[in-house]
């Protein structure tokens, strides 16, 4: 591909006019729902804006669909990449939330298993069970859930549909509702035990999984040091996980609120393998100028870490030329943490991605990653379903708690707001539960419900 065809194809990608999702697809979404009934929920309505609305309740539509009325939603960091529109292909009043738990309340005649008024959580990624990535719980990875051809075209392949999170991976509706139809209801959802809260079960949809394989798969080793590039609830569960693998050492590379957010949540056993540096509070001197890339050579022997994995993103720069690059659409994202963790790492590091990166990048220093043998290693959308039965094992016998990341608890009515409240990490707000008038009481060690 040209330079000049893959510029075409990144502008035609990034277009939030819905130029490249046909009248067809916008209709069929709308179709799911029953207009007779309608229910509360968190819909886009265009870029750095979203809404509380009335919307029509979904139905069954297919034989194994499912009908789950949602206990427990959040908010997650990769839901502001939609509310900045950094996601292609959404259309306006489309549902947003891709983690969610509820309570069955419909069950179409083919769905096997799944029983009405029990208790499930959905996985965050809609996988078919039976195509070659489903056969090896590679869920995220579903050759049959997600047509989309936009995304074949840009990727050279495609991923599984996901709930609520644009029409670029099959247009369905999210969980940030007080229903949603999960579709193949017998593969997507997992039943939580008795025992379990929703407030503890909820983020097996999403985060848990993905900080575990964020660890897994960039691969971690005894006594290595880890550096993590940020600190929101992904990387501080990638922390955790990475010392159940075997490092000796854990850095974070983020700024305030988060990292004094992790300093009073880690575990008390484990203070002394985890250390901070904040981004903002490097020196610069007349002469010298400490970088993120000289602090870590400096804190690892000067060699640097073994591992560094990037749980932020690509769409925040942090210099003028990524920021004008980004803004008149030349790069859908940035390189310039990937460069940090690939000149950070020691000479054979590994440097895992599990932030979200959408489509082009500008200025990548592929001299490094060559020359010192870096292993550079995108962990893709976790595949939950390989993960969710060992991480809710983990859960059970008390080896993991969830509620360490959970900041606060807020209404479903009040998810507009919150969204710009987490956008700009308002009163410390690391992760959220989102209770709807379905919910359970609160569960022992759930923030007390902050209302806006």
């Amino acid at each position: 591909m040209s330079v000049s065809q893959a510029a075409g194809l990144v502008e035609k990608a990034v277009g939030h006019d819905g130029s490249t999702v046909t009248q067809q697809d916008v209709a069929n979404y709308k179709e799911t729902g029953d207009a007779s009934q309608t229910m509360k929920a968190l819909v886009w309505q265009g870029k750095n804006k979203v809404e509380m609305a009335d919307v029509p309740k979904p139905k069954i539509i297919e034989d194994r669909d499912v009908i789950l009325k949602v206990t427990g939603s959040t908010v997650c960091g990769s839901d502001l990449h939609l509310l900045h529109g950094s996601v292609v292909q959404l259309s306006a009043g489309d549902i947003l939330g891709h983690e969610f738990c509820g309570v069955v309340d419909q069950v179409g005649s083919a769905a096997k298993g799944i029983q009405v008024g029990k208790r499930y959580v959905a996985s965050f990624q809609i996988a078919c069970g039976d195509c070659f990535f489903c056969k090896q719980k590679l869920s995220s990875q579903c050759e049959k859930t997600n047509s989309n051809t936009t995304e074949r075209a840009m990727y050279g392949g495609q991923t599984a549909g996901m709930f609520g999170y644009s029409h670029f991976v099959g247009g369905f509706a999210g969980g940030q509702a007080e229903y949603v139809r999960v579709p193949l209801g017998d593969v997507n959802l997992l039943e939580i035990p008795d025992g379990v809260p929703d407030e503890k079960a909820l983020y097996l949809s999403d985060v848990l999984a993905t900080s575990y394989n964020a660890a897994k798969d960039t691969a971690i080793y005894e006594n290595e040091e880890v550096a993590i590039w940020g600190a929101g609830p992904i990387g501080q569960m990638t922390g955790i996980f990475a010392l159940g693998e075997g490092a000796k050492r854990v850095i974070f590379v983020d700024t305030e609120p988060r990292l004094t957010f992790i300093k009073e949540h880690w575990p008390a056993e484990h203070k002394d393998k985890v250390e901070y540096i904040d981004y903002k509070k490097l020196s610069f001197g007349a002469t010298n100028k400490e970088t993120v890339v000289s602090k870590l050579k400096e804190m690892c022997g000067g060699r640097g870490p073994d591992v560094a994995i990037e749980c932020a993103a690509g769409e925040y720069p942090k210099g003028w030329l990524h920021t004008i690059e980004l803004a008149v659409g030349a790069e859908t994202d940035t390189s310039e943490l990937l460069n940090e963790m690939i000149e950070s790492v020691r000479n054979y590091g590994r440097v895992g991605v599990t932030g979200i990166y959408v489509g082009y990048t500008n200025h990548f220093n592929i001299g490094s990653l060559m020359e010192r043998g870096i292993r550079l290693i995108g962990n893709g959308q976790a595949p939950v379903q390989k993960y969710w039965e060992e991480l809710l094992e983990m859960i059970q016998k008390g080896k993991l708690d969830p509620l360490q990341m959970v900041s606060h608890r807020v209404r479903l009515e009040d998810l507009d707001k919150v969204y710009y409240k987490f956008e700009q990490r308002e009163d410390g707000m690391q992760k959220v539960f989102v209770e709807t008038k379905f919910s359970f009481p609160a569960a022992k060690g759930s923030p007390a419900l902050t209302t806006y």
